[in-house]
């Protein structure tokens, strides 16, 4: 289990791309694996055929533990491995006991769960099938393929049983940070409404030059929130500039990273952002992608939504939630008129920014939204 950040202990099998004794060309995608930050693709390390496949779908492994092999012409697996329950590595001093098999033992103590083949272990989830009572015919008691089978074929009713969807771990992780956050951080929120006619102008300018077809006003927003970043650094988390976009898939609300957003053009913005989340919403974002952001923006306005306040990103210290444009009745030199307008909500944390320096931030970001003029695009 290959380490993919500094503070990674465990890494989640959410998928083998290839089948025990596939053959793999080197660099091709192995597997999928889920950190507490992201899910990535796990290369082959080299051509040869897979073997040895010890970690099951849904497994949790520690990092440096061997999950598999990828054996060129005429290698075999080590001895202790060649069998279809290959042993795992063991913390030193560990004593393995009467016969028991390595995989019954963790950190020194017999652990409870059920010696079986990834296979078996996939065939009993889709089923419904209890693993835990099924008598194993493979080495050390390891229930196999066609042991979950035949148990099946004389259990109908544990065989039809369908388990609970579960919540993936991404979702735990983020829930679990949210959590931490909301019970932590001491947020207060400001809140301004936001003349969107020149900002709806700049994006129809943009749209019409040769590749900024696809610009969105959270784009925009980004450039802009990257200028007022940099003149009020105590809002921003960090020496650099980097904006995240908070960006919702089916598993959970990540947040990828537009790095030095206040040195970037806006074509480069825009490509930036549509690349991490078309990489999001398929699982294929990289740590670098969700690492380093100082400040992040929440957009639901998509969604038809006015107003809202959005939990701090800790470590982070403020985000911006955008609401929705749309049309309402204002005061424009004591005449009632038109005009197109959203509200921001930028939440804070009291302990790194007071109000003051909140509110000029604010100030800042709302003069740019209503004249972009002064920002090189």
């Amino acid at each position: 289990m290959p380490m993919l950040g500094m503070a990674q202990e465990t890494g989640k099998v959410v998928r083998w791309l290839k089948a025990e004794g596939d053959a793999v060309a080197k660099a091709e995608p192995l597997m999928e694996v889920e950190t507490d930050k992201v899910t990535v693709e796990i290369e082959a390390p080299a051509e040869g055929t897979l073997a040895g496949v010890t970690a099951a779908v849904g497994e949790d492994v520690p990092v440096g533990q061997v999950i598999a092999y990828v054996l060129g012409d005429g290698e075999q697996l080590p001895e202790s491995d060649a069998r279809s329950a290959p042993a795992v590595a063991l913390p030193a001093g560990t004593a393995v006991s009467g016969g028991q098999s390595p995989r019954h033992v963790q950190n020194g103590q017999s652990g409870k769960r059920t010696l079986a083949s990834p296979k078996a272990r996939r065939l009993a989830r889709e089923r419904g099938v209890p693993i835990e009572e099924i008598t194993g015919s493979g080495p050390y008691g390891a229930v196999q393929a066609a042991d979950v089978e035949g148990f099946a074929a004389v259990a109908p009713a544990a065989a039809t049983a369908t388990p609970a969807d579960a919540v993936s771990s991404a979702w735990q992780t983020m829930a679990r940070r949210m959590s931490e956050t909301w019970r932590d951080v001491p947020h207060f929120y400001l809140s301004r409404e936001v003349d969107a006619t020149r900002l709806n102008a700049w994006r129809d300018v943009a749209r019409r030059r040769q590749g900024y077809e696809q610009v969105t006003h959270t784009d925009l927003l980004v450039k802009i929130a990257a200028a007022a970043l940099a003149e009020h650094p105590r809002v921003n988390g960090g020496p650099d500039v980097n904006v995240g976009i908070a960006v919702a898939t089916d598993d959970a609300l990540v947040v990828p990273v537009i790095h030095g957003a206040d040195r970037l053009e806006l074509r480069a913005v825009a490509e930036r952002r549509a690349d991490v989340v078309a990489r999001a919403r398929a699982r294929k974002l990289r740590l670098d992608d969700l690492e380093g952001g100082t400040f992040t923006i929440s957009n639901l306005g998509m969604f038809g939504v006015d107003f809202f306040g959005a939990i701090v990103n800790a470590p982070q210290s403020a985000i911006l939630a955008v609401g929705r444009i749309t049309d309402r009745v204002v005061a424009v030199g004591g005449v009632p008129t038109v005009r197109p307008t959203f509200v921001l909500t930028l939440s804070l944390d009291h302990r790194a920014i007071d109000g003051a320096i909140g509110a000029r931030f604010l100030d800042t970001l709302v003069s740019l939204v209503e004249e972009p003029a002064g920002l090189v695009v």
